[in-house]
């Protein structure tokens, strides 16, 4: 067990090393929509490559969530087979967002041994990913196109 400086510590050194071991600028927040963004994550127990859809317009989030899930076998079939879908998920906060993540369990973001998993992950899955997205961007940010 961690105390809470060193649990902090260990995760501050996961994402630099990760940073380190693959130098790549991620898409993440910078898909020119608002409130639509990529994320990697990581706990005690798995790792998640994510796509949070979090604008406060709910009509706006419902748009771009069935955007996005009118592409799902396109996305499944040529990109990433395991993502999952959820229209109303609920963040800790109790606020209410759409997500789309695949995810890794089995590994451990205090566990050293299973950072080079977590790595080789994060890379694949979000490369996917920002593929998918840029393939169908235009679609995707444009609100007047219906779905």
């Amino acid at each position: 067990m961690f105390s809470k400086e060193e649990a902090q510590k260990l995760k501050k050194e996961f994402w630099t090393t990760f940073s380190e071991e693959y130098p790549r600028k991620w898409l993440l927040y910078d898909t020119k929509i608002k409130d639509f963004t990529f994320k990697f994550y990581a706990d005690n127990k798995k790792a998640q490559v994510t796509l949070d859809i979090e604008c406060k317009d709910d009509e706006k989030r419902k748009i771009y969530y069935e955007k996005i899930e009118s592409l799902k076998t396109i996305l499944h079939e040529e990109y990433l087979p395991d993502a999952v879908f959820e229209r109303h998920f609920h963040l800790d906060t109790g606020k209410e967002i759409s997500k789309i993540w695949i995810e890794k369990t089995g590994v451990c973001i205090n566990n050293r041994a299973t950072w080079p998993e977590i790595f080789e992950f994060f890379y694949e899955k979000m490369k996917q990913f920002e593929y998918f997205f840029y393939e169908y961007q235009d679609y995707i940010s444009d609100l007047e196109i219906n779905t």
